[in-house]
């Protein structure tokens, strides 16, 4: 339910397919460009969303043509809200490895999560892993 300071909300189904992704980033960077915020933060919110929806259609959706990963942006005075919600089996959020350990340095994938939380200000994880809410602050009037 949008909060009633909502400005602009979009919610739109995508195809698994990693094709898809540069079309809603360009589609999401149009509602992204108003806000009081600058071109670092407005980069760090569009590479943020790009993981989670690489994730959501390469781990959570396995690829799956009969699935689609639900993508909603929120923005109101003060925040940007971005959910990304796929239909795959979840996964234990709590339980990923770090990334940053000298043993996880040279493996090609794992890094995602961890970019989408020093990215946003706020990441949750809800439905068993299969939704991510990432929001970014800032105060109107002012870029960060």
């Amino acid at each position: 339910m949008p909060s009633s300071n909502t400005i602009m909300k979009i919610c739109e189904k995508i195809p698994s397919e990693l094709d898809a992704i540069p079309g809603f980033l360009n589609k999401a960077m149009g509602i992204i460009a108003p806000l009081p915020i600058d071109e670092e933060e407005a980069f760090k919110i569009k590479l943020a969303l790009s993981e989670a929806l690489i994730n959501a259609i390469k781990h959570g959706n396995k690829f799956n043509a009969g699935l689609f990963v639900e993508a909603t942006i929120e923005t109101s005075e003060n925040e940007l809200s971005v959910a990304v919600k796929d239909q795959g089996d979840g996964f234990d959020f709590q339980a990923l490895a770090d990334p940053t350990k000298e043993e996880n340095l040279t493996k090609n994938s794992g890094r995602g999560v961890y970019l989408i939380k020093k990215l946003m200000d706020k990441v949750s994880f809800s439905d068993g892993g299969r939704t991510v809410k990432m929001t970014k602050f800032f105060k109107k009037g002012e870029a960060v």
